[in-house]
């Protein structure tokens, strides 16, 4: 079982970092289009929604209900059942979905002045920035069926997960990226605000993702017509799980659209600063936090229906142990290298025509989220741990107390220090949820963080310590502000190389070995 974790945990990190190599490209087009202007202050608040209501319905709350109940249901009483289930929950969602998308579609306008509010206060009044709510309102209309395609295509995807198949769920973000970076290209000449065209490739990119499923969800013989069931017994299992989980699982996007909209209340840009700090971090989050948490939901699920509490707990340690390995050095050569990633990826068209340092504004940002990077991650490994047991009410509660924290910290910060309160205030609330979420575990005595994943947790200290201390060293030694592109590109790829061998190098020296990470049950001794 270890081998078949450590195996598809690698298959979805790879998937991932395709999808979220071509989101950073996509990033750059948006920054190289729209800059930190006001379009694209809207245009990603008008992305935002939609995608906050995705992780909330679909990636969030549904996954995290749906699948354990399926697990159940796939060892329990087979195949052709599972099929069965599928089609109701396709049926059932699928319905309230729509009538969901099309109030959406309907009602962008009170939509964005709820979520937008400093924009709908400016507009009520006659302000100078009355246009970001009339944008914001049209684009909304575009980019909200997103929610509708995508949410079908998180369902397929729990299932091929379910079934193993990782690389197909994985692989499917891709085409999102792909269309939104095609309309750019082809598109933003066709409009008056180049935000339209991206707006269009959100919409696009929904159906392409459902499309490309379907075929694998045919030859895994789980495609089928959709039923309505809301009386269903699962179904109903699932509403049940779903309900609390719709607050608890979400808890940090629920945070970034607050974040969002405190921050329509600040100076012009502040949204586009958030946005791409938190895109930098969702780089590292989703293809190390996210990837294990996706293949280890389904196996604490199977072991928590099998009755092997002892794999259970080895299960969690490998995970925590996993994004451990990985969450710590990427939060430090983040906090080290980020300016010239951002010059890299960002620093061109539009975003340096502006008179704004933005170069420094979002490297402050994600500064601001590293803090945060590993709580991230461990959120993503130890929330399975609840809902594998189905158990949806105790994240609910700790979800409450964690987003209290986040507006606490919010108005504490917020006014002195501006968007980058905002950023500080979900790291220290996150860390907060994954303090919340492991003493409940061991409380419960479903999971204790072992000793030799202290002592591994130590030697990962020390390793991103002296790989910093390298890092920024040699990136310091070179004023690469006024290099060429490819200039700046090879030296981010040689930083990298660097202080990756620098990191591994120290591990190795300090006795760690692939075993240790690889496998989920290993021995004190080790």
């Amino acid at each position: 079982m270890s081998k078949g974790l450590f195996r598809s945990g690698m298959i979805v990190s790879c998937m991932t970092m395709i999808s979220r190599i071509l989101g950073l490209v996509r990033d750059a087009v948006v920054a190289n289009l729209l800059g930190a202007s006001a379009a694209a202050d809207v245009f990603l608040f008008a992305n935002r929604i939609p995608n906050f209501l995705r992780r909330l319905f679909a990636e969030g709350a549904f996954a995290q209900a749906f699948v354990p109940v399926l697990s159940e249901i796939k060892e329990q009483q087979g195949d052709d059942k599972v099929k069965l289930f599928v089609a109701q929950a396709a049926g059932t969602l699928g319905t309230i979905l729509l009538i969901v998308t099309i109030f959406g579609v309907v009602a962008s306008p009170v939509i964005a002045a709820l979520f937008g509010t400093g924009w709908f206060i400016d507009w009520w009044q006659g302000g100078p920035n009355a246009e970001k709510f009339e944008l914001a309102s049209s684009l909304l209309k575009l980019t909200f069926p997103y929610l509708f395609f995508v949410s079908l295509v998180a369902l397929s995807g729990a299932v091929m997960n379910v079934y193993n198949r990782f690389a197909v769920a994985a692989f499917t973000p891709v085409l999102l990226n792909i269309s939104i970076i095609s309309c750019a290209i082809f598109l933003h000449d066709k409009f008056s605000v180049g935000a339209y065209a991206l707006a269009i490739g959100v919409f696009v990119g929904g159906i392409v993702q459902l499309l490309f499923q379907l075929p694998f969800l045919y030859r895994a013989k789980m495609l089928a017509r959709p039923r309505w069931a809301w009386q269903d017994e699962n179904v109903k299992k699932v509403r049940k799980l779903m309900l609390p989980a719709l607050f608890g699982v979400s808890i940090s996007q629920i945070n970034l659209l607050l974040d969002t909209m405190i921050a329509s209340l600040l100076m012009t840009g502040s949204i586009a600063w958030l946005y791409y700090s938190d895109r930098l971090i969702e780089f590292p989050l989703g293809l190390f936090g996210i990837g294990i948490a996706t293949v280890i939901l389904p196996a604490l699920s199977k072991l928590h229906s099998s009755k092997k509490l002892s794999d259970f707990q080895h299960t969690l340690d490998w995970g925590v142990r996993f994004v451990i390995f990985l969450g710590i050095p990427a939060m430090v050569g983040l906090m080290i290298i980020s300016p010239l990633i951002i010059t890299v990826l960002f620093d061109h068209g539009a975003f340096k025509e502006d008179s704004v340092d933005h170069v420094k504004a979002v490297s402050l940002g994600v500064v601001a989220y590293s803090v945060g990077l590993v709580s991230f991650m461990l959120i993503k490994v130890l929330a399975p741990g609840f809902y594998s047991r189905q158990d949806t009410k105790t994240p609910v509660r700790i979800g409450i107390i964690t987003l209290v924290l986040n507006m606490v910290f919010n108005i504490m910060l917020a006014p002195f220090i501006g968007y980058l309160g905002l950023a500080l205030a979900t790291s220290m609330s996150a860390s907060c949820n994954a303090f919340l979420l492991y003493r409940q575990l061991k409380k419960e005595k479903v999971y204790q963080f072992s000793s030799m994943s202290l002592r591994f947790t130590i030697k990962c200290i020390v390793a991103s310590i002296v790989m910093g201390c390298v890092t920024w060293y040699v990136s310091s030694y070179y004023y690469w502000a006024s290099w060429a592109f490819m200039q700046q590109v090879i030296l981010l790829i040689a930083l990298v190389a660097l202080a990756g061998v620098s990191y591994f190098a120290m591990l190795f020296l300090m006795g760690v070995r692939l075993n240790t990470i690889k496998s989920v049950a290993i021995t004190e001794s080790n």
